[in-house]
């Protein structure tokens, strides 16, 4: 293999894209909302811890719900947030242990720089007819994030999730 780069082949670097991920590095305690219909949501609480992987490059999650009665007794996830410097998009994806279903997003941050907002679609886990899914998460400030999730089905967009993030350490 020869020293030269080829075209489309460059290492990248972090950049000031990836500089905006570094007040979500730390271990934050989640307060999570979760609405299965109409009504009052589910609420539990949990611990995601953030760090920068891959030289920088992206943001990786690993949240450790707190054991609860219900249907999520012992919830687990795992994501990778990033942004693609050649499509100039915000990326990320998100497994848990609840599901196999592997959701992706992309989207952009406003002009504030406190605001991402990321769209997906995702198979309906009870139908597995295709839903869109809105993420909204905003930095509050450097100890607090806000993450909003809405689904829409049918041409009707509903609330399904929303976490508020507190710096624990």
């Amino acid at each position: 293999m020869s020293d030269d780069k080829s075209p489309g082949m460059t290492m990248h670097q972090p950049g000031p894209e990836q500089a905006r991920f570094k007040p979500f590095v730390g271990t934050f305690r989640a307060q999570v909302k979760l609405w299965m219909g109409p009504g009052d949501p589910m609420v539990s609480t949990g611990t995601m811890t953030n760090t920068l992987d891959l030289g920088g490059l992206f943001l990786r999650h690993t949240y450790k719900g707190d054991p609860s009665p219900g249907p999520f007794p012992s919830f687990e996830g795992r994501g990778f947030w990033g942004y693609n410097q050649t499509v100039k998009r915000y990326e990320g994806f998100w497994i848990d242990n609840v599901s196999s279903i592997m959701q992706s997003d992309s989207g952009t941050l406003d002009a504030s720089g406190k605001v991402w907002t990321m769209h997906g679609q995702m198979p309906d886990p009870q139908t597995g007819d295709t839903i869109s899914k809105r993420s909204v998460i905003t930095l509050q400030d450097n100890d607090r994030h806000k993450l909003e999730m809405f689904f829409s089905k049918g041409g009707q967009e509903f609330r399904g999730m929303e976490i508020q993030y507190t710096r624990q350490a």
